[in-house]
C-alpha cells in the first residue's frame, strides 16, 4: 500500500470516528451528519443537526467542550466547528431514522412510531415514504415489518436522484433494532402523465412530463 493510500484510509478511520462519536454525543440535537476537511489554519468541521442551539449550547459551552475533545481525543489540528440546520426536517431520512429510534428508546411501540412517521413525512409534502423496522418485534425471533405510504421509485436513475435513504439502530432490551427510511421527495417524477383539465370549449387531454 502506498503512502497516499495510507493517508486517505487514515483519514477515512478519523471520519467515521468522529462521525460516531458526534451522533452519539448530538443526538438529542438532532445531529444529521458532518463534513470534515483541511484548511491552511486548521480542520473545518461542519455540523448539521435539526436544533442547532443545543449544538452550540448556553453561551457556547457545548461547542467549546466538543472543539477540545475533537482536539485531544481525536487529535484533529485546531478545529473550527459550523453548526448549520437542516431545512425540512421531516423530509430528511437520516432526521426521521433517529426520530424513530429515539421514539423506540422512550419505549413507543414501533408500530406507532413507525404510522407516526409516516404521517408526518407526508404531510411536509413527500410523495412517498417506506419505513422498515427489523429486530425482536413481537417474538424471540428476529424478523422486520415495512410500512409504506404514497409512491417510492426503486430502481433506476431516478430512484437513487429522488428518493432519500437512511439506517439507524437503536439497542433495546429484546436486542439490537434496525430503521431503514426512504423519502419520495416533492419533486417531478420523470415520464408521469398528468391529466389536464378540460377548458370551455375544449377537451380533456394528456400531457407527459
Amino acid at each position: 500500500m502506498t503512502t497516499t493510500a495510507k493517508y486517505f484510509l487514515k483519514q477515512g478511520v478519523k471520519y467515521m470516528q468522529v462521525n460516531e462519536f458526534l451522533a452519539h454525543k448530538l443526538a438529542r440535537a438532532g445531529y444529521v451528519g458532518m463534513e470534515m476537511y483541511r484548511t491552511p489554519i486548521g480542520t473545518r468541521i461542519v455540523i448539521y443537526a435539526e436544533r442547532p442551539a443545543m449544538v452550540i449550547g448556553k453561551r457556547g459551552r457545548t461547542i467549546k467542550a466538543l472543539t477540545e475533545i475533537l482536539q485531544q481525543k481525536f487529535g484533529l489540528e485546531n478545529p473550527q466547528i459550523d453548526v448549520l440546520e437542516v431545512q425540512d426536517a421531516q423530509l430528511n431520512a437520516k432526521v426521521v431514522a433517529y426520530h424513530i429510534a429515539r421514539a423506540l428508546r422512550r419505549g413507543v411501540k414501533f408500530r406507532r412510531a413507525a404510522f407516526i412517521a409516516l404521517r408526518r413525512i407526508m404531510e411536509a409534502g413527500a410523495l412517498g415514504a417506506e419505513i422498515v423496522i427489523s429486530g425482536k418485534l413481537t417474538s424471540e425471533r428476529a424478523r422486520f415489518e415495512k410500512f409504506t405510504m404514497g409512491t417510492i421509485l426503486k430502481s433506476g436513475e431516478p430512484g437513487e436522484v429522488m428518493v432519500d435513504e437512511a439506517v439507524a439502530h437503536v439497542l433495546l432490551k429484546p436486542g439490537m433494532y434496525g430503521i431503514k427510511v426512504k423519502i419520495m421527495k416533492p419533486t417531478e417524477i420523470p415520464g408521469r402523465i398528468k391529466i389536464k383539465k378540460k377548458e370551455e370549449g375544449g377537451e380533456v387531454g394528456a400531457t407527459k412530463s
